[in-house]
């Protein structure tokens, strides 16, 4: 059963940090696609960064280039969002997902976490 599940949100001030983790069971998470993706009230779902199964190609959004990084464990089959210089447009729930095919970070990914909170205050 592929299951993924997210930790690491919370609420932090203008500029500072956090690191999303997501922790994945049922399926190893390097032979597959993953990927970060945020919904804000009121707004669709957007991707915020993925990455290929053999990490050959790395995505980010314009808007977290040079702040977000993306990583991934495969020791501990975990992926993690390391968030620096957050804004308060930052300001969403953080999706995990997964997906056997290689695809665009678009959320039509396959497997998704439950999501955690990210609050970013001015």
């Amino acid at each position: 059963q592929v299951q993924l599940v997210e930790s690491g949100g919370g609420l932090v001030q203008s500029g500072g940090s956090l690191r999303l983790s997501c922790a994945a069971s049922g399926f190893t998470l390097e032979d597959y696609a993953n990927g970060w993706f945020r919904q804000a009230p009121g707004k669709e779902r957007e991707g915020v960064s993925c990455i290929s199964r053999d990490d050959s190609s790395v995505y980010y959004a314009d808007s977290v280039k040079g702040r977000f990084t993306i990583s991934r464990d495969n020791a501990k089959n975990t992926l993690y969002l390391q968030m620096n210089s957050l804004k308060p447009e930052d300001t969403a729930v953080y999706y995990c997902a997964a997906d056997p095919e290689e695809r665009r970070c678009l959320p039509s990914f396959a497997s998704w976490g439950q999501g955690t909170q990210v609050t970013v205050s001015s």
